[in-house]
C-alpha cells in the first residue's frame, strides 16, 4: 500500500505499532524521510525518557537515525509544533500517556499529518495505552511483527527477560532486557511470579 503525502490531503493520523524489534521506528523514519524528500515541513519528537541509543535522535534497532526534539510530555510537544509544520513524527508513543490522544487530534484537525510509532502491548502482553486509543482514531494503522527468538515465527509480543518485579510497567531497554516472542512462546511474567510464589509457600 502506498501512502500519499500531498498537502491537499490535510490532517491525518498514522500509527505504526507492534512489539519490540519489529521495525516500528525504522518504518517511522522511512515515512518521515519520504516527507522530507517531498519538501514538506517536518518536525520529529521523542520522549525524554528514551536515551537508549542517542539523546536527541530517534534511532531504530538497525541503526537508522533521524534528528528529533526531546519533550517531556504531550503539552510540551504541542507547544513546539510550528504553525507551518505539515508533518509531525512521534516515536515511542507509549511513553507519553493518555494526553497524547487529544494533542494528536488537535494537530490532525489543524491539518497536520501525524505519524506515530509505539508498542501496542506492554511486557505482560496487555494493551499499552495510549497506543490502542491512537489506533482507534487513526486513518491508517500498520502492525509490524518481529521474529520470535524461540521458534522463528511472527512475533507480536515483547518478552521482558530481566527481573520486572520492582520496575513496573515502564522499563526502557533493548536486547539486554527484552526478546520478541510469538503468542505461543510468550510467557506471562505475572503468571510466572504467582507460580513461583505458590511453590515457595
Amino acid at each position: 500500500m502506498t501512502l500519499t503525502m500531498t498537502r491537499a490531503d490535510g490532517g491525518r493520523v498514522e500509527v505504526v505499532c507492534g512489539s519490540m524489534f519489529s521495525g516500528k521506528t525504522e518504518e517511522l523514519i522511512r515515512r518521515l524521510r519520504r516527507a522530507l524528500l517531498g519538501r514538506l515541513r517536518v518536525q520529529v519528537f521523542k520522549p525524554a525518557i528514551d536515551t537508549r541509543y542517542h539523546d536527541t535522535k530517534i534511532v531504530s534497532h538497525s541503526a537508522l537515525a533521524l534528528e528529533a526534539e526531546v519533550v517531556r510530555d504531550p503539552r510540551e510537544l504541542l507547544s513546539l509544533v510550528r504553525a507551518d509544520t505539515e508533518v509531525v513524527g512521534v516515536d515511542e508513543a507509549q511513553f507519553f500517556g493518555h494526553e497524547l490522544v487529544d494533542v494528536v487530534q488537535t494537530l490532525a484537525d489543524r491539518g497536520v499529518r501525524v505519524i506515530l510509532a509505539g508498542l501496542d502491548q506492554d511486557y505482560l502482553g496487555r494493551p499499552f495505552e495510549p497506543v490502542p486509543q491512537l489506533m482507534a482514531i487513526a486513518e491508517d494503522v500498520t502492525k509490524c511483527h518481529a521474529v520470535c527468538t524461540v521458534c522463528g515465527g511472527a512475533a507480536s509480543r515483547s518478552q521482558r527477560v530481566v527481573d520486572a518485579s520492582h520496575n513496573g510497567r515502564i522499563q526502557v531497554g533493548a536486547a539486554e532486557s527484552y526478546e520478541a516472542r510469538c503468542r505461543h512462546c510468550f510467557e506471562d511474567p505475572e503468571k510466572a511470579t504467582k507460580v513461583i510464589a505458590r511453590a515457595a509457600g
